[in-house]
């Protein structure tokens, strides 16, 4: 799976862009050592220029880790979207939706199992991005989400008056066992033993939806 983390900062820099080249050097830090390994003299450091030039364009170390933030999240919706690929455009239009709805999930725990460091960097600090309004509205997955639910709605899986904020539910269960993968508990899971683990809980995930005249009949 590819993510948008550079291998090598120093290659990344072009002259001109040395904003995006310290982004994308914060990027790999913290994909080998967390959101903590992102400083500013660190990427310097990684891109092969002064602290001096990169304070030009970074005020402080919470600027340069909302920008390596940035590139994460492309980097997961990246990943989701390479699953959601996968699933054929035929078929059942229901049965259809609700596989793509586990493929943006499976994506996202596959992304968090994957890239650790990277998936931690993306929810460093509150979900509000830069000029935004509603931090819940913002980040793209979240949005991704939404594209999922409203497809299970107009496919008549998901009762309309039970899609507003629909969001928090499905990406709480994901979102949780992502964690729960990485950093609690269920981290010494095989690779079998995680797949099982995806599959129930995306499938409680879809059940918990079934309010509309079609999943009713679904279940």
């Amino acid at each position: 799976m590819t993510t948008s983390t550079p291998a090598d900062g120093k290659r990344g820099y072009h002259h001109g862009d040395l904003r995006n080249a310290l982004a994308r050097a914060a990027a790999h830090l913290a994909a080998t050592g967390g959101p903590d390994a992102v400083t500013i003299r660190g990427a310097a450091r990684e891109v092969g220029v002064t602290p001096t030039a990169a304070y030009r364009h970074f005020e402080n170390q919470a600027e340069l880790l909302g920008a390596a933030r940035s590139l994460a999240m492309d980097g997961m919706v990246a990943a989701m979207a390479d699953y959601l690929e996968q699933v054929p455009t035929d078929g059942d239009p229901v049965q259809r939706a609700l596989e793509r709805l586990r493929s943006t999930g499976r994506g996202y725990i596959r992304f968090a199992i994957e890239e650790p460091g990277v998936f931690r960097t993306c929810f460093t600090g509150g979900l509000r991005d830069e000029g935004g309004a509603d931090g819940m509205g913002e980040p793209a997955p979240y949005l991704l989400l939404g594209e999922m639910l409203d497809q299970l709605v107009a496919v008549g899986y998901l009762a309309p008056e039970d899609r507003p904020d629909a969001e928090a539910g499905p990406w709480a269960a994901v979102h949780g066992l992502a964690m729960l993968l990485i950093d609690g508990p269920l981290s010494e899971l095989g690779k079998q033993e995680q797949d099982v683990a995806i599959a129930r809980t995306l499938d409680m995930v879809s059940r918990g939806l079934a309010t509309g005249p079609q999943g009713r009949r679904t279940h």
